[in-house]
């Protein structure tokens, strides 16, 4: 499956509900990064979160 591109993590979290579920089940400090990183997939959330927990 394709992974789709939105304008940025607003839009991502507007139009995507797998986004929006993943995103607010995060803890706030995991938030705050992907936030900051302006994430425009699902694939490029899960690669933040991913990248962070190994720097952990």
């Amino acid at each position: 499956m394709k992974d789709r591109y939105y304008l940025g993590i607003t839009d991502l979290l507007d139009q995507d509900l797998t986004s929006y579920e993943y995103f607010y089940a995060l803890p706030p400090e995991l938030q705050s990064w992907v936030f900051a990183k302006d994430a425009a997939s699902f694939a490029e959330m899960q690669d933040c979160v991913e990248k962070l927990r190994g720097l952990e």
